[in-house]
């Protein structure tokens, strides 16, 4: 078994460092070969991560030909911003490489499961590869994961077949040693367990089993109506918008086109010759709300919040830990 560990500009030094010891043990105690190194997607180089600079040596390029595992950590840098160092910039730097084509060849082969620790699984889901599947990354990238059509568990591991994600930057070690008990059996995890004093944390989630019963909590539709229908009296938002949302990644224009019906907001929006209508649209106060799938400049799930001043609009909209990415518009008829 041959295991590949990505290297990219401003990896995060533990989701590659706690995986790499793991798998080096497992290959002590293992009659299997097993085999790991670091690689990147442009060949062999100096890898200077985003934890004070330190740097890694990649081996090699990273090779489908191999049959094995192949391991994307996430990236480390700052929460609180949209700067250059910030980590959504830093991930989605790494997903606009030679790495991104790599990926998506990788996903389609049988013979190697793809696994990533904490945003690792952002990569892929930028390049839009975790479309329903199950996955996990960072508690603050679990929203960004559902806007880009994955489909979120909260556990410390998922096993998704061929997809094997893991959330947090620790949990290098959990996803690490769940996969040397898949691929090399129990008894070989334990003994690295053993070796490392360390018992691996969570469940790890399965699309096995039984579901568990859901509670719905959503409040009446009645209220909803009703609500919408006393700000509509004093928020005039029916016609059709001119809007540009600014985001970190190219700007979006789109048409849209709202309409309050017995009760009941409906919109579409338009980018290009594509149409797609408003989710959920809702007035909260003096903010109308809505959910809107897009496909430029990366497919995204963006959670709208706007504000209605005459035939202006302006406000936000979210995709999860990415930056709020501002909106600006006007009536063009009514």
């Amino acid at each position: 078994m041959h295991i590949q560990i990505v290297l990219f500009d401003g990896f995060d030094l533990l989701d590659a460092i706690a995986p790499y010891e793991v798998f080096t043990a497992a290959a002590m105690y293992s009659n299997e070969e097993v085999t790991v190194e670091f690689v990147s997607a442009e060949g062999k180089r100096i890898v200077e991560s985003g934890v004070n600079h330190v740097k890694l040596q990649a081996t090699g390029k990273l090779d489908l030909l191999h049959k094995g595992i192949i391991l994307v950590p996430g990236a480390a840098g700052s929460v609180d911003n949209d700067g250059p160092d910030s980590i959504p910039v830093k991930l989605k730097q790494a997903s606009e490489t030679e790495l991104s084509h790599l990926l998506k060849e990788a996903i389609k082969k049988p013979t190697i499961v793809l696994s990533t620790v904490c945003g690792g699984a952002l990569i892929l889901a930028m390049d839009g590869l975790l479309e329903g599947r199950h996955a996990v990354t960072h508690h603050m990238g679990m929203e960004l994961l559902r806007a880009t059509g994955a489909i979120p568990i909260h556990s410390r591991v998922v096993d998704d077949g061929n997809l094997v994600t893991a959330g947090g930057v620790t949990s290098g070690l959990d996803v690490a040693l769940y996969l040397v008990e898949r691929e090399l059996g129990p008894r070989i995890a334990l003994a690295v367990e053993q070796l490392f004093e360390y018992e691996r944390r969570g469940t790890t989630w399965k699309a096995i089993g039984d579901m568990p019963k859901e509670i719905d909590h959503s409040p009446e539709q009645e209220t909803k109506n009703l609500t919408s229908k006393l700000v509509h009296d004093e928020m005039n938002i029916d016609g059709k918008w001119n809007t540009t949302i600014s985001t970190p990644i190219g700007k979006i224009v789109a048409l849209i086109d709202i309409v309050f019906i017995d009760g009941r907001i409906e919109g579409t929006a338009k980018q290009g010759e594509e149409i797609v209508p408003l989710e959920n649209p809702v007035l909260e106060g003096n903010q109308l709300k809505w959910i809107l799938k897009v496909s430029k400049p990366m497919r995204l799930t963006l959670k709208f919040s706007v504000s209605v001043e005459g035939n202006k609009m302006y406000g936000e909209a979210k995709a999860g830990m990415l930056p709020a990415s501002k909106l600006t518009g006007y009536r063009m008829t009514q």
